[in-house]
């Protein structure tokens, strides 16, 4: 049987592939064309080949709130999602501002302050955000940057429109997905993508590598990823990165201090390391100066970091850009800092440490999304519409007794791409993480993991919730 869109229905919502009225968007031609040329046999064929290939390149993740341990693959939907380089310049010049202002934010706030002085943003919401960390007040980091590495979520709803839905400074993951959906897609599409003109992605590890140079002080300098260890859910992306990268993968046991210097334990002694790519959150970083108790980092490193004898990317306190309550501010901190509205608008936020604000969140908890300030991944969020009378009720309690942890957004009807189900095509909600890298200059990658929730009629994308993922192609 012949593969056809012809009863593909959007639904009512924004669809990334086709008009309300059925017309194929631009970008997506040659891809539909190709695909009705395919029976659903062939298709499914595809499809399984991708799952097939993502299990045996090892590309899995663990889920931490279940138990059996097993490791899943992040599932890989074939039907692409594309964006027009018009759209994309938009979003690069809107992101290149956002990290911009979040970069000297992120400065002023451990130094100089003049944003909290100038009641900005209030200073108790810096000093109780539990990423603020005070041994880093005065911190200078190399070159001035502390966001070397971002993935900024985005989202678009029922007017076409992007928004930014969140921030991650600290350890942003998912870039090996993308990078290897596309390798996919060249086996399953060669000459759709060809033929659409698709801008690439692969060089994303040599232009993380150069970076990572760029922060160092040495000419060739001794680059390095440190992983909290194999049990960590992103344990093949610091394995692959640092394969892509040709630099070490290495983990608390292979780097001390000595001399004061990081150093890495090799079979020929002891090297310097000048760069360190850490892929564990700060507080694990020194057991000397955060969490005591933390076994996955290096005693002293934060010292030999001060001291500019070890560059560290991202910086140490980035993870403050990442509560979900300054999330808020972020296009008040555009304007502070640089003097233009934001170019990619937020989502409305209800931030319930303000009473108006708290007043209205607590009296429409079942028509919003409650979010925790510090949670990710999916957790410690309501989706009001299609939570329990007895879930409302929790949350309006833990608000009450907490109310700067928490900020509420309206539902927002997700955009959706087509996804190949068995023998036909059926709209799934997306979002689209683009990756940043700040080094000699910000670039961003023309691409980004599309993650996907696959559950039919789910908004939660996560792959911890049972999201997967699409190829992300942005067109010349």
């Amino acid at each position: 049987m012949q593969f056809s869109f012809k009863n593909y229905d959007t639904e009512k919502f924004y669809d990334e592939m086709f008009t309300p009225d059925g017309k194929v968007r631009p970008g997506y031609e040659a891809f539909k064309q190709r695909v009705e040329q395919l029976n659903n046999t062939e298709l499914a064929n595809r499809q399984h080949t991708a799952e097939r290939a993502l299990m045996s390149m090892g590309i899995t993740f663990n889920v931490y709130s279940e138990g059996e341990g097993t490791e899943r693959i992040m599932p890989l939907d074939i039907i692409p999602r594309v964006v027009t380089g018009d759209e994309w310049n938009r979003m690069e010049k809107g992101l290149i501002q956002r990290i911009t202002a979040l970069n000297l934010f992120i400065d002023d706030i451990y130094n100089d302050q003049k944003i909290l002085k100038d009641g900005v943003v209030p200073r108790d919401l810096i000093e109780t955000s539990k990423c603020y960390l005070e041994a880093c007040k005065g911190l200078k980091p190399p070159k001035g940057i502390w966001c070397h590495i971002t993935g900024t979520d985005l989202i678009r709803g029922d007017d076409g429109q992007f928004m930014v839905l969140e921030d991650n400074l600290r350890c942003p993951s998912g870039v090996s997905y993308m990078l290897e959906n596309r390798e996919l897609s060249k086996q399953i599409f060669p000459e759709v993508l060809a033929r659409t003109g698709v801008r690439p992605v692969s060089d994303y590890p040599a232009r993380l590598f150069e970076m990572l140079k760029f922060i160092a002080d040495r000419p060739d300098p001794n680059i390095v990823v440190l992983t909290p260890g194999i049990y960590n859910s992103a344990y093949f992306e610091h394995s692959y990165l640092a394969q892509q990268m040709g630099v070490e993968l290495v983990d608390a046991r292979d780097l001390v201090v000595s001399g004061g210097y990081v150093k890495m334990r090799t079979t020929r002694g002891f090297e310097i390391v000048d760069v360190i790519y850490r892929r564990l959150d700060d507080t694990f970083l020194d057991p000397q100066v955060f969490n005591p108790h933390s076994l996955l980092g290096i005693p002293g490193i934060f010292d030999v970091y001060k001291k500019g004898r070890v560059a560290l990317a991202n910086a140490p306190g980035t993870g403050v850009a990442d509560d979900k309550v300054i999330y808020a501010y972020v296009p008040r901190i555009i304007k502070y800092y640089l003097d233009q509205e934001a170019i990619i608008p937020n989502v409305r936020t209800y931030i319930c440490r303000e009473d108006d604000d708290l007043k209205y969140v607590l009296e429409n908890v079942e028509n919003l999304v409650i979010k925790e300030a510090n949670e990710a991944g999916g957790y410690g969020m309501l989706i009001g519409p299609k939570a329990t009378k007895e879930e409302h009720e929790i949350f309006r309690q833990k608000i009450k007794e907490n109310p700067r942890n928490y900020i509420a957004q309206p539902v927002i009807s997700l955009s959706r791409v087509p996804c190949f189900l068995d023998d036909h095509a059926e709209g799934r909600h997306v979002d689209l993480r683009p990756y940043i890298l700040y080094g000699d200059g910000i670039n961003v990658i023309p691409g980004g993991l599309t993650r996907v929730a696959l559950r039919k009629g789910s908004l939660v994308v996560n792959s911890s919730q049972g999201g997967g993922g699409k190829d992300t192609w942005v067109t010349y």
